[in-house]
């Protein structure tokens, strides 16, 4: 057992640290603020350009091929410093992933380079809809065939970077007397076909600096060459190749509590109570040493997933593991961090109360924590 990283893992991981230190910290509370959408693009046209945005891609398509170990580790460094931007560029690796794997030559060739080079500021996946979110096979968009296009009806919701994105991959009924999750197709979307169009931006607790809106389809004429993977396929789709968007998150989770304790810990160091630095006091010391102690736990489970994915064998379990032990962890570390900081901590003042907001929905998109312990007792129980 290794647990040794390569040369290239490190060099990732601290050309990440370096860029969330130097680009994102200076200007997440900014982002935060104003919701300036022009911040977010810079961040990630500077990611793409660093290579980040296809991590675990093949260099034929424009990626740095650095493997699904190296995009945790990156996911984990960028998330201590601005939750809005990592979770745009996890979704643009993950969207990259899926056509790499069940795309045509002509689809992986039209659409990576593009998501990786930067020239699409992002990726989205329009799989979510009003009374769908964790049971996908309740889908209702429709997409009906017409000669060499499919129509599609229908609306999407909680649609992350839907404002900014270059392509959507899009889940769409294509066979209604299919029994269910049977008759669901894959299509590649392009912003500005005529029929779809970009609803709302929700107003949310956290993440503000990434856009999180409906789809709206309104006979909306796909070619059928944007069919990706093969029709009624697409439930398969969603189920094997975004798993390892749980990966994703559950990394950046990871890197937002470790951010918090971080600030918490080093607070406790100079804040003066009762004479001495509060962090003498055995009650702060146990919270530090807990939530440590959870994060770092959740950082192997993470890799571990990482690195069973990266071999090619099953990881699907493991993946549901990392993500709800390490989106609890990093949500219990950022509540303790905040209570440490007591008044100061409430205040934005300080980078607590933001990490307190982005952190919690972690534990909601990419699967719930409950839907991850069903994947996990099946797992276990088949």
């Amino acid at each position: 057992m290794n647990f040794e990283l390569t040369e290239e893992q490190r060099i990732i991981q601290d050309t990440a640290a370096k860029f969330a230190k130097n680009e994102l910290e200076p200007v997440a509370a900014e982002l935060d603020q104003t919701k300036n959408r022009d911040i977010l693009k810079r961040n990630l046209k500077k990611l793409a350009e660093l290579g980040f945005m296809g991590l675990n891609v093949d260099p034929e398509y424009g990626g740095t091929g650095a493997g699904v170990v190296a995009f945790s580790l990156a996911m984990t460094e960028l998330g201590r410093a601005c939750a809005s931007t990592t979770v745009t560029t996890s979704v643009t690796n993950m969207v990259a992933e899926v056509i790499q794997a069940v795309g045509t030559e002509e689809q992986k060739r039209k659409y990576i380079p593009p998501l990786c080079s930067g020239e699409f500021a992002a990726g989205s996946f329009g799989l979510s809809e009003a009374g769908a979110g964790s049971d996908p096979a309740s889908i209702r968009t429709t997409a009906v065939q017409d000669g060499d296009y499919w129509v599609l009806n229908g609306a999407k919701m909680w649609i992350t970077s839907a404002e900014y994105a270059g392509v959507f991959v899009v889940w769409a009924v294509t066979d209604k007397e299919a029994r269910k999750g049977k008759g669901i197709t894959c299509f590649l979307v392009e912003p500005g076909t005529p029929g779809f169009t970009i609803g709302k931006d929700e107003k949310k607790l956290g993440q503000h600096g990434s856009s999180t809106n409906e789809l709206l389809f309104e006979d909306c004429r796909v070619h059928k060459d944007n069919v990706l993977g093969k029709v009624n396929d697409g439930f398969r789709i969603a189920v094997s190749e975004l798993a390892g968007g749980r990966i994703g998150i559950g990394s950046m989770a990871l890197g937002i509590g470790l951010a918090a304790m971080d600030f918490a810990t080093n607070y406790a160091k100079e804040r003066i109570q009762f004479g001495v630095p509060i962090a003498k006091h055995q009650a702060i010391q146990w919270m530090i040493a807990d939530n440590y102690t959870r994060l770092e736990a959740a950082r192997l489970l993470l890799l571990r997933a990482a690195y069973l994915k990266e071999k090619g064998k099953p990881y699907s379990k493991e993946a549901s593991m990392g993500k709800v032990y390490a989106t609890e962890a990093a949500n219990k570390a950022c509540y303790d961090a905040l209570q440490i900081l007591g008044g100061y901590g409430y205040t934005q003042d300080f980078p607590i109360e933001r990490y307190y907001r982005d952190v919690r929905v972690t534990s909601i998109y990419e699967g719930t924590s409950e839907i991850q312990r069903l994947i996990i007792a099946r797992g276990l129980l088949k």
